[in-house]
């Protein structure tokens, strides 16, 4: 049994991240799996909670926690990324206990009623994670001993209350079944070539809008998670194609509208094997390709094969990327963010696709220009982006003042980590402006905007 558990957690549980319950029949069953399934699983992986008592025999007391010990267990099992993976349980837990990242429960226990009810709900506990991209729609058990081939008899409710809290595996295909036939098509209409340029670029203007997108990657999240939980079954044999493709699709829309993104995170384990298969027939590798942000950009774009939309997508990533690699540059930061509000506009189509790549080559083309004054004047990024920033505000004898900014700065190397030592340099780059003009508030909102963008170029 435990080596039966240890590999199903291994194959269908830990690729989805989530965590899982083993219940025993009684207080010694859970001592017994401990041992067992440590055979099979890291120690770490698995803890046993249970209510010790002065008169238990050293098996029993083998396990027994302090009152820290058992915080510290339900506190970190709560977590994704800490130990413990399973909790070996008998009665404690099963009631009151709140881990939305509990998703399966391997139950080898006979149970009734509200008890049974309560111990469902644990995995039935919705969870949603934008950062980690990983939405649990319902949870999983696996009966060992048949409760659930005699449901109502286990559960003195009516039948259509059971059939609204509990879900046969045969449910689950039916659900898989209907979403693909009747959600998927208008989406997988969306593919004429097998992801040829066109496709890719009729992707990228289909899911322009936010809230299209949003909605599309959580039903696709859910009928991934119903994939994994039905695969490897030959029910799913019919479906393989168009689901591989609705997989490659989200592909496609993640990768250009995702600001980053989480390979590893990216598909569950199964799709993830189906995908690297399928998707790899497509060839749709070139989008989010970067490209270097120079003299030869807008020749290179002009060349380019695949839509203005595709070209849109990479030019912003590739400003993003210029930006990250130079992130002790304002100018590139503050190019960055432009370059962000292209995207935002383009995104609700407010500007259209030839607007939003026109500006964006503009930003190229005058970021050349940039480098080049910048060079023949022999300023660091700091200093041009300042020196710039005068000009534009029409402050008289700029350079000077500019070098005098860029003084400041060396006069105070700590300033990222001291307030004296940032109020201090603020206080210097004010008066070096200050002196050229009278007007405070011009001069209070040139310095707020400027530490403002070393600020972002920090969390890049």
């Amino acid at each position: 049994m435990a080596q039966f558990v240890a590999e199903h957690y291994r194959q269908n549980v830990e690729p989805l991240g989530y965590k899982a319950f083993l219940v025993g029949v009684d207080r010694e069953a859970c001592a017994h799996y401990k041992h067992a399934l440590d055979q099979f699983l890291p120690p770490e992986y698995s803890e046993v909670v249970y209510t010790g008592s002065n008169n238990d025999s050293k098996l029993l007391k083998e396990f027994h926690l302090d009152p820290k010990k058992e915080r510290q267990i339900r506190k970190s099992f709560g977590k994704l990324d800490q130990q413990p993976k399973i909790l070996i349980v008998t009665e404690k837990l099963l009631t009151g206990f709140d881990a939305p990242v509990l998703y399966a429960m391997y139950l080898d226990k006979p149970m009734r009623d509200h008890t049974l009810l309560q111990a469902i709900a644990r995995v039935n506990r919705p969870y949603e994670n934008e950062a980690q991209e990983m939405v649990k729609p319902h949870g999983f058990v696996l009966d060992f001993v048949g409760i659930f081939d005699k449901l109502e008899k286990a559960l003195a409710f009516d039948s259509d209350e059971i059939n609204a809290i509990v879900k046969d595996l045969k449910l689950l295909k039916v659900l898989f079944k209907n979403k693909m036939e009747s959600r998927a098509p208008d989406t997988l209409g969306l593919i004429e070539q097998q992801f040829n340029d066109k496709d890719v670029d009729t992707l990228i203007e289909h899911f322009r809008d936010p809230e299209r997108r949003k909605e599309f990657f959580k039903e696709y999240k859910e009928i991934e998670m119903l994939y994994e939980i039905i695969s490897p079954d030959a029910f799913l044999r019919p479906f393989i194609d168009d689901y591989g493709t609705l997989s490659a699709i989200y592909q496609v829309v993640r990768k250009a509208y995702t600001r980053t993104v989480m390979v590893d995170r990216e598909f569950q384990a199964k799709t993830n094997h189906l995908v690297q298969q399928q998707v790899g027939s497509y060839g749709v590798g070139g989008l989010g390709e970067i490209v270097a942000i120079d003299g030869n950009t807008l020749e290179l774009i002009k060349n380019k094969s695949g839509g203005d939309g595709t070209k849109v997508i990479n030019l912003i990533k590739s400003i993003e990327k210029l930006a990250e690699e130079g992130s002790d540059d304002p100018y590139l930061i503050a190019m960055a963010e432009r370059a962000r509000a292209v995207q935002e506009s383009f995104e609700q189509r407010q500007t259209s696709t030839a607007e939003a790549l026109e500006a964006l080559l503009k930003e190229v083309a005058t970021n050349e220009v940039r480098k080049k004054e910048q060079a023949e004047k022999s300023f660091d990024g700091l200093t041009y982006f300042v020196y710039r920033s005068l000009l534009d505000a029409k402050i008289e004898n700029a350079e000077a003042v500019s070098r005098k900014i860029r003084q400041a700065f060396a006069d105070f190397p700590n300033w990222k980590r001291s307030e004296n030592a940032l109020r201090e340099l603020r206080k210097k780059v004010t008066f070096a402006i200050f002196a050229e003009t009278d007007d405070l508030d011009r001069v209070t909102a040139m310095v707020n905007e400027l530490f403002t963008l070393l600020d972002k170029a920090d969390r890049i």
